[in-house]
């Protein structure tokens, strides 16, 4: 995501933006790299070297070959999802929220999906549905409707996606199998910053202090973009905004292994299982964000796609030579 203070040189952004080179000035709005094609034959030659994205924000100047970028006046443009359907009050109250200060799209499960984690429907087509409303749901899981709605409904890159709230937290090896976090991690192997947001509740009543921190995170986001896409996951503690106690950026913590498997028999006869509670916390220490949520921190993970065990590439290399 491009940085949009002034005077800074322009990497890939996404908005409405106009075109200045020497006098002359051409004004679109989330033009399209057609549009940007279009532009340069016209004789904004300098145009596309540094262009590489979809699309481009804010006044971009040139002078002696160099181009930089001031502030657009218009909302960021946010892909709301989550994994517990298109009808959660947690997504609701986020849309709501973060549609006072940014031009969102929700779109989301038609169902529950949660425990979905990174999957992709692959074994059908899927469809998409819009509500009165504006909502979007689709018949897939939060993978699907990111992956959906970035390369499928969307011109342009959308400037974040934020996933959630979720009802409970997602903490430790929760981020493994958590369908809201692995809406934000769609978003981020799409080039989009991206947050994940789960409300440590499993009564999930009071959504205020959640949509708050969300709030503040896309506000500074928006002020202080990072230079790269990021994804970060939030726990937010139970109970009202002004009782929390602050933020704090955490490492992911441990679970002990889940409970095993419930057996049951159906009125028909059937077997059937189901999957055991979680385990408890089992690396809860100070900077785990099962710690901070503990003591009423909201906790901030950075997340990272690589699961290189980098201390075991040795060692197996050894071990496949003896």
């Amino acid at each position: 995501m491009i940085n949009h203070q002034k005077n800074r040189k322009l990497g890939p952004v996404f908005g409405p933006a106009r075109l200045f080179l020497g006098e002359r000035a051409l004004s679109f709005r989330r033009m399209s790299v057609a549009g940007l094609h279009a532009v340069e034959r016209r004789g904004v030659g300098l145009l596309m070297p540094v262009l590489r994205s979809k699309a481009v924000c804010g006044t971009i100047r040139g002078a002696a070959g160099a181009l930089t970028a001031e502030p657009d006046s218009l909302p960021m443009r946010i892909l709301i999802s989550n994994d517990d359907g298109y009808f959660a009050p947690g997504i609701g109250a986020l849309s709501e929220s973060l549609a006072e200060i940014a031009d969102v799209t929700v779109v989301a499960p038609e169902r529950d999906r949660s425990g979905a984690s990174n999957s992709l429907t692959l074994d059908r087509p899927l469809t998409l549905r819009r509500l009165a409303n504006g909502v979007h749901y689709v018949n897939g899981t939060p993978t699907d409707c990111v992956h959906l709605a970035v390369t499928g409904m969307f011109d342009v890159l959308p400037d974040m996606v934020v996933s959630g709230i979720n009802h409970g937290a997602n903490m430790g090896d929760d981020t493994l199998y958590s369908g809201t976090v692995a809406a934000a991690t769609e978003g981020f192997l799409l080039g989009v910053p991206s947050i994940a947001i789960s409300l440590a509740s499993k009564a999930a009543a009071d959504f205020g202090a959640a949509t708050r921190v969300a709030r503040l995170l896309v506000e500074k986001v928006q002020r202080r973009p990072f230079q790269q896409p990021i994804l970060l996951n939030v726990n937010v503690p139970e109970g009202p905004y002004e009782a929390l106690r602050g933020m704090r950026v955490t490492r992911l913590g441990r679970r002990h292994k889940a409970e095993p498997v419930v057996k049951d028999t159906t009125p028909r006869g059937e077997t059937v299982y189901w999957v055991g509670a979680a385990g408890g916390a089992q690396d809860a220490g100070e900077g785990t964000d099962f710690h901070a949520v503990e003591h009423g921190f909201v906790s901030i993970t950075p997340l990272q796609i690589d699961l290189t065990h980098a201390g075991l590439i040795g060692p197996v290399a050894q071990w496949l030579r003896e």
